[in-house]
């Protein structure tokens, strides 16, 4: 009887570990962002049939990187998770934080004991009644769990993209400038041109009725990128000619 390869737990879990940031790093990414109204969800999407961003809630919104396939199953089992709670509970049970670890708990299950890890990372996204009631988790690929303010970037450029938020990012950002601080810190560090048509931007607004999410039209990204430079400085087509 051939007795089985032993390999190390240290290196079978930097292996899963090196796969999946590899898988996700292929994708888009995407930025969110807090500004005066609510929260804005924001990345590089060509394709107009499969979304990255969408309702999960009332006041609750999802957002995905890596492959398609995987973070779309969560988001339908986050779905009938929110339905269920607040089916057997109340609406207002349904919360983000209850949300994000249900997620943790089952992306963690499957890095830890499947044969493939999910090459994926989320986000979680509650707007509150006011701006300290906000809250955004992001889940990473194996199942950590972090309490993002302010911003959170997720992809393979998300410690760069963080960078950048940082620098232009303040209170009080209205959604024209916060549609631009997103675009440009995604531009630069992706080192690419996107058109109006080539994002997929939503917000969770608090001055809307029950149901917070609504998607931007290219024709509003459009208009709020014309109206200034960005917060942040200028883009990346500027910087390459100025270099």
């Amino acid at each position: 009887m051939t007795l089985p390869y032993y390999v190390p737990p240290e290196q079978l879990i930097k292996d899963r570990a090196d796969f999946a940031r590899k898988g996700i790093a292929r994708g888009r990414s995407i930025v969110a962002l807090e500004y005066v109204d609510g929260i804005l969800l924001m990345g590089g999407n060509p394709s107009s049939a499969l979304h990255k961003l969408s309702e999960i809630y009332d006041r609750i919104a999802f957002a995905g990187v890596g492959r398609y396939n995987e973070f779309e199953t969560l988001r339908v089992a986050g779905i009938r998770y929110a339905d269920l709670k607040g089916y057997s509970y109340n609406r207002t049970d349904v919360s983000a934080k209850g949300l994000a670890n249900a997620y943790s708990q089952t992306v963690g299950q499957i890095f830890t004991h499947e044969v493939k890890p999910y090459e994926v990372e989320v986000l979680v996204a509650e707007v509150g009644d006011v701006p300290e009631d906000d809250r955004m988790y992001h889940v990473r690929f194996d199942g950590t769990l972090h309490d993002a303010h302010r911003f959170a970037a997720l992809g393979g450029h998300d410690e760069r993209l963080a960078e950048r938020l940082a620098e232009g990012w303040r209170p009080g950002l209205d959604l024209a400038e916060a549609i631009r601080l997103a675009a440009v810190s995604i531009e630069a560090v992706e080192e690419t041109e996107i058109p109006p048509e080539g994002w997929e931007a939503a917000v969770l607004d608090r001055t809307l009725g029950r149901r917070k999410f609504r998607r931007l039209r290219p024709d509003e990204i459009a208009a709020a990128r014309a109206a200034g430079p960005g917060p942040d400085g200028p883009t990346a087509s500027d910087e390459a000619e100025d270099g």
